[in-house]
């Protein structure tokens, strides 16, 4: 609890996964990758409960041995490829005021971001507070500018860049962009449900380092993020 708010922690972790099978469970550093997001929430003072939602038996039971709740499995229409992440998340907010559960705010980690950290998630919560936010998403500079991005034809004869002149610019001199880096997601539980998004006119950023938000998708991201937690 924060300021007088519940807040729950919801990791979302269904069981199929394309581009890297079983990464939810795959071991990093010595423990299933879930297993690392489970701990970052449990260790920041301000969460009530940490609780996944997953499809997945196997991810279950590590999420278990791990100290999350799994109070229920996910519905096989919430587990799909084009499942939205804010079902999920309303899915398990709606369980828990059946029972007359109600949490004031919602903090949603992915298991693919192993490198934040409890004190992210705990900045993160603060900023809401911090800047009368209704939510706060984390996000990290871009390294390459979106400006010098180009268009290729089908024979590979360069388009126009999306920052006009950014070509014959340095980089010094571009204007700095920042991407969401997926890793801590906070917002006002009736804001969620009324905007059906973290997004909107009342959410703000929370930067984290490049280092910290490395975001698992594939093969290299997770020989990256292994080096990194290793080298921790």
């Amino acid at each position: 609890m924060y300021k007088g708010k519940r807040i729950i922690a919801l990791i979302p972790a269904r069981g199929g996964s394309k581009g890297l099978p079983k990464k939810n469970i795959k071991v990093l550093a010595g423990k299933p990758l879930i297993a690392w997001s489970i701990g970052q929430a449990l260790a920041c003072r301000y969460i009530d409960r940490v609780v996944v939602s997953t499809d997945s038996p196997e991810i279950a039971s590590a999420a278990r041995r791990y100290r999350a709740e799994v109070p229920f499995m996910r519905p096989k229409i919430l587990a799909a490829d084009k499942a939205k992440s804010i079902d999920v998340i309303l899915h398990a907010l709606d369980f828990y005021a059946a029972k007359k559960n109600i949490f004031d705010i919602v903090v949603l980690l992915q298991p693919t971001s192993p490198l934040r950290n409890s004190g992210d998630i705990a900045k993160a919560i603060e900023a809401m507070f911090t800047k009368k936010a209704k939510a706060i998403i984390s996000v990290c500079r871009e390294l390459h500018s979106p400006l010098w991005s180009v268009a290729l034809s089908a024979d590979k004869k360069l388009g126009s860049f999306l920052g006009k002149g950014a070509e014959k610019q340095n980089r010094q001199s571009l204007p700095v962009f920042y991407r969401i880096n997926g890793a801590v997601y906070v917002a006002d539980t009736d804001y969620l449900k009324q905007n059906k998004s973290f997004l909107g006119n009342s959410t703000y950023a929370y930067e984290m380092t490049p280092e910290r938000s490395i975001d698992i998708d594939s093969e290299l991201d997770f020989k990256i993020a292994e080096f990194l937690k290793n080298k921790r």
